[in-house]
């Protein structure tokens, strides 16, 4: 569509039309909303906050945004492929490469990925017995990262710059010979901005769980969540350094005529290995936190200790250290050789055997429990046979020498959603519903939730089951269309449908939550009869807990102090806790890295140069900063 502005004639595509729009609209009702209920005091108090429990939130609030854009664009792609030479809207060639290079980016970097970060936030230090994370600056710090590289990758959409490069990145197809726009650098630069953020969250979670233990908590009695996300902290701080120095470099052959990937004195394979040393690990950060909820969701809601506790850690450890030794599993078509094929092989069939060990110990605590069937419990019922079926899916996919017929097809796009929609989408929903009286202080509806619970089931066996067939019957992944002798009608058609009914689940979601807080029935701090200290504090979490501090004696310490009729020990004498104090530091770093990002990708280099000194800037005032003199003049340290 062609628009008249100023005398220039710009065109604008009708979807992103649709999106200024429909986004104008919403910001209209949000203004009014947030004047008319005089909300800019919170929203201010949330802009300069360094609490994890409300850090938590921001993250799973926009993360769950990203997630709803992400999702519709899903819902573009199945549209436009639920009929053979469909034509549906404008999603065809170009534009179907860039909604699905959208819809996976935005997916994994910007959705999952923050939201179980923003889980971890709120639960791990409540698990624990920390008053907040060790570096409650530095949290805000990568939140506002994740959000300035998020808003600087959805902006492309609107500029009508979206890249269309899948969300894999691959070389050569990102170099400035193929992709010379100014589109692929809105994904390396959002990317890099929110992958900085993660590793910075991963840092301080290792730093907390590590050091900021209730007395008694040693590391054989952390609860399975914690496991998880210590051990997801690792993979992050190796994995995302990793795919920070490839988009590095990818910058520099795209900015400043480097070859790194160019096939002129560089190698693109070499970003398919520095990727996937990346991606792979990025499968089980993915995974791992949900495991560690299912394990704490699976042993509340039967009443039961957790099945074989030494296993279940050693097995998380087991799939942290393997997770780094099977990347090149998704090259084997690339010509490694056949010693290397087989070495990759194997490495990924090993990896089965920890996930299948978790298995069995969640089926064992089941076995003989006394089973409530709340919404957070069936979602992790839900959860295990679909992730059994993405795991012999991944094990067929092992085997070097099939994955050259299923390699590219949509076989392996049914297999990568049956593993991480299964597990992460699955185990994000469950800990919402288990975790939502820390948050907020109420309950989610169980009829509503078992609702939301079924159609997305439902839906999602209904969309990506029919996809192995699909793939088998040679259907390749990243086109936008097929012919109707190919056999694909009935199977895409199907798929379609079970895809909008993951959708309506999502209207359930809403109406759920809004149905929640208007009533505003206040749970109290234990709702589910609980076995960890997170359900010790008050609900809604409040920003000083655990005064004074539980003693641990047992892996479920609050479950045994109830079942001997007993208050829980406690000590004042711990370690000092973190100090959370509001600061506005953190926002305005990440706005000047993302002006700085934003005029960089259109060659303004004189503006980056002082977006980068505004960063530095801020750098030099929190080094000046000491918010810890006051508390200690107070007690008398000082």
């Amino acid at each position: 569509m062609d628009i008249s502005l100023f005398g220039k004639t710009i065109n604008l595509p009708s979807d992103v039309l649709a999106a200024w729009i429909f986004t104008g609209i919403i910001g209209i009702v949000l203004v009014v909303y947030i004047w008319k209920k005089k909300k800019l005091p919170v929203i201010w108090e949330y802009m300069r906050t360094t609490n994890h429990r409300k850090i938590g939130t921001l993250y799973i609030l926009f993360g769950f945004i990203f997630f709803l854009r992400a999702g519709l664009d899903a819902l573009f792609i199945r549209s436009q492929l639920a009929l053979p030479n469909n034509d549906f809207w404008v999603f065809q060639s170009q534009k179907y490469s860039e909604v699905f290079t959208t819809h996976g980016t935005m997916m994994i970097f910007f959705a999952a990925t923050p939201m179980l970060l923003g889980l971890m936030n709120i639960a791990v230090p409540l698990q624990i017995g920390a008053r907040d994370l060790a570096y409650p600056f530095l949290n805000a710090v990568g939140f506002w990262l994740f959000f300035a590289g998020g808003m600087l990758f959805n902006l492309a959409f609107f500029l009508n710059k979206a890249p269309a490069i899948g969300w894999t990145g691959y070389a050569p197809l990102t170099g400035p010979t193929h992709t010379p726009g100014v589109n692929t650098d809105y994904y390396v630069f959002g990317v890099q901005i929110s992958g900085l953020g993660t590793i910075l969250t991963a840092l301080n979670m290792m730093v907390t769980i590590i050091r900021h233990r209730a007395p008694g908590m040693k590391l054989t009695r952390m609860p399975l969540f914690t496991w998880a996300s210590l051990i997801t902290s690792f993979l992050i701080l190796v994995a995302f350094t990793v795919l920070a120095i490839a988009l590095y470099l990818l910058m520099f052959d795209r900015l400043f005529g480097t070859n790194f990937f160019t096939t002129n004195g560089g190698n693109p394979v070499y970003w398919q290995h520095l990727f996937w040393i990346f991606g792979h690990p990025e499968v089980y950060i993915l995974a791992l936190p949900a495991f560690g909820i299912f394990s704490d969701v699976i042993s509340t809601f039967s009443k039961k200790r957790l099945f074989g506790y030494p296993a279940m850690v050693i097995s998380i450890v087991m799939i942290g250290f393997l997770s780094f030794m099977v990347w090149a599993h998704h090259m084997f078509t690339v010509g490694l050789g056949p010693m290397a094929n087989t070495f990759f092989a194997i490495t990924t069939m090993t990896i089965a055997v920890p996930t299948g060990v978790k298995i069995f110990n969640w089926l064992f605590t089941i076995r003989g429990g006394v089973i409530h069937f709340s919404t957070a419990m069936l979602f992790a019922l839900g959860f295990i046979p679909s992730f059994v079926m993405g795991g012999v899916t991944g094990v067929m996919l092992s085997v070097s020498a099939a994955d050259f017929q299923f390699h590219d097809s949509y076989f392996v796009v049914a297999h990568f959603h049956y593993v991480i929609l299964a597990s992460t989408i699955l185990g994000i929903f469950s800990a919402l519903y288990y975790w939502y009286p820390k948050i907020t202080g109420y309950a989610l509806d169980e009829k509503l939730g078992k609702w939301h619970f079924w159609l997305f089931l439902i839906g999602f066996h209904l969309t990506f089951f029919p996809l192995h067939i699909a793939g088998l019957q040679g259907m390749p992944r990243r086109v936008f269309t097929y012919d109707p002798g190919e056999g694909l009608t009935a199977i895409n058609f199907i798929a379609t449908i079970g895809a909008f009914t993951m959708g309506i689940s999502i209207l359930c979601l809403f109406w759920n939550l809004f149905k929640t807080h208007r009533k505003a029935e206040k749970v109290g701090n234990d709702p589910w009869d609980g076995r960890t200290l997170e359900w010790y504090v008050a609900s809604p979490a409040p920003e000083h807990t655990f005064d004074p501090m539980p003693i641990v004696e047992d892996i479920d310490p609050l479950w045994v102090a109830k079942r001997q009729n007993r208050p829980m020990r406690t000590t004042d004498h711990h370690r000092i806790a973190p100090l959370s104090k509001s600061s506005i530091l953190p926002f305005v770093m990440a706005m000047c890295l993302f002006l700085l990002a934003f005029t960089m990708i259109y060659h303004l280099y004189w503006v980056s140069a002082i977006a980068g000194i505004g960063v530095l800037a801020c750098m030099v005032i929190r080094s000046l900063t000491d918010e810890r003199k006051s508390f200690y003049r107070s007690i008398n340290w000082l």
